[in-house]
């Protein structure tokens, strides 16, 4: 098939009758790069700059510049601040026990604070913290914090370690107290994610319970049991009665 692109005259006639398009015009490399220079001078320098770079090239900047950089650097601003608290905390913090109320009684409004109480002699408190830093770096957005149990409430018995308190607004809205309450020594990262979510403290993306597949096996195993049990029952009796 002949090239339509091609420079013959009977291209040029076909052209002239509309019957070929006409002809793609090769593209100058320079024309491009001028064009692409010309798009990248229309962005303003300061479009380019971090806040702090902002502030220092000031006095480089015209009037008219200025007023739409005191824009542009407002809405960098309410950008920052947005990432900033949703990204507030992201990590288990250590604190003591004189910590305890500025920390978690009265910190801030509407933020979910996350306490556990631990000893490190305990190997289920080891595990808990374990598991809590890496919820912290997940949900950045709720406060995680531990403290040694004896800092915080003095002659705290072992039995009820580990403990973990949920707070909002200075209330506690949820709590975990002993190996039982947090969920056994064999505890899951997501069972405990499910359990903080249960009470609101975490938006978790979990769709069900992990434990619901074991909780359902020995429902299973109970059922299973009674029914046999009730056979085994039935067959004596039949017995005793012959």
């Amino acid at each position: 098939m002949q090239d339509p692109n091609e420079d013959t005259e009977w291209n040029e006639i076909l052209r002239d009758f509309g019957i070929l398009p006409p002809k793609e015009e090769p593209k100058d490399e320079i024309e491009e790069m001028v064009l692409r220079l010309q798009k990248e001078a229309m962005v303003k320098p300061y479009e380019k700059m971090t806040l702090a770079e902002l502030k220092e090239a000031e006095d480089e900047f015209d009037d008219e510049d200025m007023k739409a950089i005191e824009i542009y650097r407002e809405k960098r601003l309410q950008e920052w601040k947005a990432l900033k608290k949703k990204q507030k905390f992201g990590e288990l913090r250590e604190i003591s026990g004189n910590q305890y109320v500025n920390e978690v009684t009265n910190a801030e409004k509407d933020v979910w604070v996350i306490i556990h109480l631990y000893r490190s002699s305990i190997p289920m408190c080891l595990l808990v913290n374990q598991h809590l830093s890496l919820l912290a770096r997940k949900f950045p957005e709720t406060k995680f914090v531990k403290a040694i149990a004896n800092s915080c409430i003095e002659h705290y018995h072992d039995n009820c370690l580990p403990t973990i308190f949920v707070y909002k607004n200075g209330q506690i809205e949820g709590k975990f107290i002993g190996i039982i309450e947090c969920g056994g020594i064999n505890l899951k990262l997501e069972e405990l994610e499910w359990k903080l979510a249960e009470v609101g403290a975490i938006q978790t993306d979990l769709e069900e319970n992990p434990k619901k597949a074991i909780v359902d096996v020995m429902v299973s195993s109970i059922r299973n049991t009674s029914i046999y049990g009730d056979s085994d029952s039935s067959n004596s009796d039949s017995e005793d009665t012959k």
